[in-house]
């Protein structure tokens, strides 16, 4: 690792008692700071000279306080300093990352009260970091935050990428807007989940993309989210000025804090150019260095499972129909009669794993396998799972010997039905048991609300428990893939066993009525600014009823784009899907799923425009080897790109997985072409994406 620690000169910093200014690395970026004259803490933020961030307030208001941190503040200290170090990633999307920032930490202190906070800010070449910190001091020690008010306030009516503020789900589909539009279209936004509470219909959830009417692309988040309660974001419509909005527990109180301590880093990105977005590492610059010190049992995982039979209806998680009511360690299953739909049976996970060692995957996903799915979900059931018992059809010492005949590891998978107390008094016991027998990550899951009742997803109780598990998994050498969980805010950084997360509207969706054609080009630049997202792609049958004729969902992409999703929508923890006799279908496509990386060198982000194309490229780690992925919204396209990103001198074999000339993601969704040329840094490809399409391309070195 490479670092450089100073003070910076007086061009970073020109203060006064009035204001002090802090501008980016290459000078594009530029923050002012003052107070008002209450003493309120005040922000502003300029790219290139444009306005990004009107002048805007920051503060808390704490509960039974008169005077809150709110105003009556005085600078008493500023420190500045630049930072500029190289650092390597366990796994990402790319092997080296520069972290390079200014900062100022301003001291304020409320002279009524004696106590003090700094609010410190860092400034990258892509965006504004800041947060509040709450040094150890003898008159703010215990306190309870009522609400954070820290403003963006917008400098005019920017198109935006949103989905509805809620406590417990971020499983919406996204729409597309003015700001001033977002109250009319709020119970639009809207679609059913087995928990969600919204507050206000003004309100949006980070990460928020926007795009301003002169080109400026806006993205709103979080990061290094822990011991505190997620932020929504509250519009003012009138004056187009967003207020945090942070997720309460059962009693409405939004955090309690103890100093020492820090809020998250609250976070701007901005660029005239989208693909900067897409390739920044702010969000993970953010957080913390690696903590786990043993780090070589973290590595991506490609792998299949019974999933997707069991979210379409062709399958069930449940092994009898018998029992209404279930006990566990009461209960005796080997007198139900099985239900014959029961997925995670001994012989049918054979099947799976067969077909995982023979196409070249890591690990076989199996959900359903462990007693009690009868009456899992929507009784408020606190001991709802043990995590280690098995039905009578599922033989754990004989799958675990197979598998290891195999060369092929199982994943675990625990639902906790949102039952967190029940979950972590049985935790060691089930890591131990993974350990017993091989498995090396744990799918996690938290559908239904959250018990305690009355306490929320995105609450800071349920925050600390998202964490407390990632921590306690790395005890056990095992890294955890947590579904309904609280988005990530690049945390992977510190804990790089939380190799993946769920936190939006997956594939799953697909066969719950279908996610927008578009639902992809935006997911990049909202969902996954903090961390990747297990999205489950590659699905090649798109007609949902061929599984199960009680479902009549469809699958809005063509089959070309699913490859691409592989690229585009990056995880270190890739799923192939879809049953193995619909790859079987289509083997020459299917051959892209199996060639494609998980852990990358270099990524390349060619062009971009949120809700309508992402063209994506990317260096296998360890390999010259280049994949390239492109989806596609709605409208027809033809994308351009340049392969001047391959090493000069070198020839290389491309393999295009491309839309057909009448392929559409509903009336002809599995037409595709593939073709193969020989390619170098010099070619330029010219490709058509289809209305949800898109393409895939291989590039191997030619040896």
């Amino acid at each position: 690792m490479k670092y450089t620690f100073a003070l910076i000169g007086i061009w970073l910093l020109s203060f006064s008692s009035l204001a002090q200014e802090l501008t980016s690395p290459n000078q594009d970026l530029k923050m002012k700071f003052s107070l008002n004259e209450d003493g309120t803490p005040v922000y502003q933020l300029t790219y290139k000279d444009q306005e990004v961030i009107k002048p805007s307030t920051l503060g808390l208001e704490l509960k039974n306080d008169d005077l809150s941190l709110m105003n009556n503040f005085e600078i008493v200290d500023t420190k500045t300093s630049t930072f500029d170090e190289t650092w390597e990633p366990v796994w990402g999307e790319q092997s080296e990352i520069r972290n390079h920032y200014n900062e100022l930490a301003v001291t304020l202190n409320q002279p009524e009260k004696d106590r003090h906070i700094i609010i410190r800010f860092r400034m990258f070449d892509e965006g504004l970091g800041f947060r509040y910190e709450f040094p150890e001091q003898k008159n703010l020690v215990y306190f309870v935050i009522k609400e954070e008010h820290t403003q963006f306030a917008m400098t005019g009516d920017h198109t935006a990428f949103w989905i509805p503020g809620d406590y417990d789900t971020q499983e919406y589909d996204y729409t597309t807007s003015k700001l001033s539009e977002i109250s009319a279209k709020f119970d639009g936004a809207l679609s059913q989940n087995e928990s969600q509470e919204q507050f206000s219909k003004s309100a949006v959830q980070t990460s928020l993309m926007m795009k301003s009417e002169n080109g400026l692309y806006i993205n709103l988040h979080e990061a290094a989210l822990k011991e505190y309660s997620l932020m929504n974001l509250n519009l003012d419509e009138e004056n187009l000025v967003f207020e945090s909005w942070l997720t309460p527990d059962a009693l409405g109180n939004k955090g309690f804090l103890q100093a020492p301590t820090t809020s998250p880093w609250r976070t701007i990105m901005v660029s005239d150019d989208a693909t900067d977005i897409l390739a920044s590492n702010m969000t993970l610059n953010l957080n913390e260095p690696n903590v786990i010190e043993d780090t070589s049992y973290i590595k991506p995982i490609k792998y299949v499972g019974v999933w997707w039979e069991m979210i379409t209806g062709k399958s069930a998680w449940n092994y009898t129909d018998d029992l209404p009511s279930v006990k566990i360690g009461e209960t005796d299953f080997t007198k139900a009669k099985p239900n014959g739909r029961h997925a995670a049976n001994t012989e049918h996970v054979k099947e799976y794993i067969d077909f995982a060692s023979e196409h070249g995957f890591d690990a076989v996903l199996v959900e359903g396998w462990n007693q009690g799915w009868e009456d899992w979900y929507g009784h408020s059931k606190d001991f709802v799972f043990d995590f280690v018992t098995p039905y009578p059809d599922f033989d754990v010492e004989e799958i675990h010997d197979y598998a290891a005949s195999k060369n092929v590891k199982m994943m675990m998978h625990h639902e906790t039905s949102g039952a967190i107390r029940n979950y972590e008094r049985h935790m060691d016991t089930a890591y131990a048991f993974m350990n017993k027998y091989d498995y090396p990550a744990v799918k996690s899951g938290y559908v239904g609300n959250i018990i305690p009742r009355g306490e929320h997803h995105y609450g800071q109780w349920a925050i600390n428990h998202f964490l407390y598990a990632v921590q306690k998994a790395a005890d056990y050498n095992i890294m955890v893939n947590a579904h309904e969980a609280v988005r990530p805010t690049g945390l992977r950084r510190t804990y790089p066993n939380l190799i993946g997360n769920e936190s939006a509207r997956g594939t799953e969706f697909q066969a719950f009525g279908g996610n927008k054609p578009n639902h992809v080009t935006i997911l990049p630049f909202t969902r996954l600014i903090g961390g990747p997202m297990d999205y489950t792609p590659g699905i090649f049958e798109m007609d949902i009823s061929k599984l199960n004729p009680g479902n009549n969902s469809h699958v809005n992409s063509t089959l070309a784009n699913q490859l691409a999703l592989y690229v585009t929508m990056y995880s270190p923890l890739q799923m192939a899907a879809d049953l193995p006799e619909n790859y079987m279908r289509f083997p020459d496509a299917f051959q892209f799923i199996k060639d494609v990386a998980v852990d990358w060198e270099e990524s390349e982000y060619l062009e971009a425009e949120p809700g309508q194309y992402i063209t994506v490229a990317r260096k296998a780690k360890g390999t010259n080897n280049w994949f390239v992925g492109n989806v596609n919204g709605v409208t027809p396209r033809i994308t351009k790109i340049k392969l001047d990103f391959l090493e000069k001198g070198k020839k290389y074999t491309a393999t295009i997985y491309a839309d057909a000339e009448d392929a559409h993601y509903k009336t002809n969704p599995q037409a595709y072409k593939i073709t193969t040329k020989t390619v170098t840094s010099r070619t330029k490809l010219k490709l058509d994406s289809a209305p949800a399409g898109g393409f895939a391309i291989s590039i191997i070195e030619k040896k």
